[in-house]
């Protein structure tokens, strides 16, 4: 079974076919997704969709373009959503300095409490990083966090290493097949495998040989099929390392929800 540590099945690409696209990623082998929030709004989106599909679990959490909900008010809303038996993580949160549409001091402010939020409820982080990763691993460094997947990893193979030292899990997305990616292709052979997610982003980012058409989580088996070449695995056996680390990172034993005590 392969999951699919990361997309947004709340987004409204998806409202004409949502129920299709969760069944060809089953179809797929896709067992499990995770659909991230990026605002309180989407957070709750993300939770009433996996209150709906079994094979589907939420990740609630303010993206940096939306730190403006990171108000006492919002960030209340979220520990409220984070305690949902369907949550299993805080995210997308994170910098991104591409966009720079927020003030960074307001991002770095979101990021920090969402961190303290994350630690609160025993759940991992799962990380936005866009030309930050200076900023986004110092932060996480001094906040103390260690449950933290860094979603769609674009670092350099050394950063990757230092990030898996730290205990950290590293998601690869689709760039990983692209063309141009010859660095991103070294961190997904070279990092501990026990570090290492796979994740579509979907709708975005879409893997060759399906690039430039909406993703959809059934796609992962084409980053999958990538990267147990560079690892020089059998894909079934990739399968099975990668769920065990998410069953591992995101603490789920295959029951509908969260232990008891989460």
């Amino acid at each position: 079974m392969w999951v699919d540590a990361h997309l947004h099945l709340d987004a409204p690409e998806f409202d004409a076919d949502r129920e299709a696209v969760i069944a060809r990623a089953i179809a797929a082998g896709v067992g499990l997704m995770v659909s991230a929030g990026t605002s309180v709004e989407g957070s709750r989106r993300a939770v009433a969709l996996a209150e709906q599909y079994p094979n589907v679990r939420a990740a609630v959490g303010i993206h940096p373009s939306a730190a403006g909900d990171a108000t006492p008010g919002g960030l209340d809303a979220l520990a409220a959503l984070a305690r949902h038996p369907r949550v299993l993580a805080v995210g997308e949160v994170g910098l991104d300095y591409y966009r720079e549409g927020v003030e960074r001091r307001r991002q770095i402010d979101a990021f920090r409490a969402q961190i303290r939020l994350a630690r609160e409820a025993d759940l991992p982080l799962v990380v936005h990083d866009r030309e930050a990763h200076a900023d986004v691993d110092r932060i996480l460094e001094e906040e103390g966090a260690t449950k933290v997947v860094l979603h769609c990893f674009t670092g350099t193979p050394e950063r990757a290493l230092r990030c898996a030292a730290a205990g950290w899990m590293l998601s690869l997305a689709g760039p990983v097949t692209f063309a141009n990616a010859g660095a991103l292709r070294e961190v997904a052979k070279r990092i501990p495998i026990d570090h290492l997610l796979l994740e579509t982003d979907a709708p975005y980012l879409a893997p060759a040989p399906v690039r430039g058409r909406r993703c959809e989580p059934s796609f992962l088996v084409h980053t999958a099929c990538l990267v147990a070449a560079v690892r020089e695995m059998d894909g079934d056996a990739l399968a099975s390392r990668i769920g065990d680390n998410a069953r591992r990172i995101f603490s789920v034993d295959g029951s509908p929800e969260r232990p008891a005590g989460r």
